[in-house]
């Protein structure tokens, strides 16, 4: 195993965490990616990473609100974010989004 001591583990955790600081770096300096193409590409999204840090948050006995999770994965208030960046779904993107949910 690669990191198979407890050094290396926590060498392994500080890179992954470094990792994930950078992928919330990406997504919120690229604003124009909708949270609908994730999901229909990825099958995930920036609500999808809030509710995951919440969870984990909660495992380690931390208590975050969906809110408090979404503003430290979108960088602003929710609310904030959706009026600057969210645009409508079309109705192309809304049907591929309920396709895949049906095979899911």
């Amino acid at each position: 195993m690669l990191y198979d001591d407890k050094l290396a583990m926590a060498k392994k955790l500080k890179i992954e965490s470094a990792t994930f600081q950078k992928i919330l770096d990406h997504l919120r300096k690229n604003p124009d990616v909708q949270n609908i193409d994730m999901m229909n590409l990825a099958n995930f999204c920036r609500n999808c990473i809030s509710k995951w840090y919440m969870s984990e948050a909660e495992k380690l006995g931390d208590k975050l609100t969906y809110d408090e999770a979404r503003e430290l994965v979108y960088g602003m208030p929710y609310s904030e974010y959706k009026s600057k960046h969210q645009k409508e779904a079309t109705k192309e993107q809304l049907e591929k989004f309920n396709e895949g949910k049906k095979k899911n």
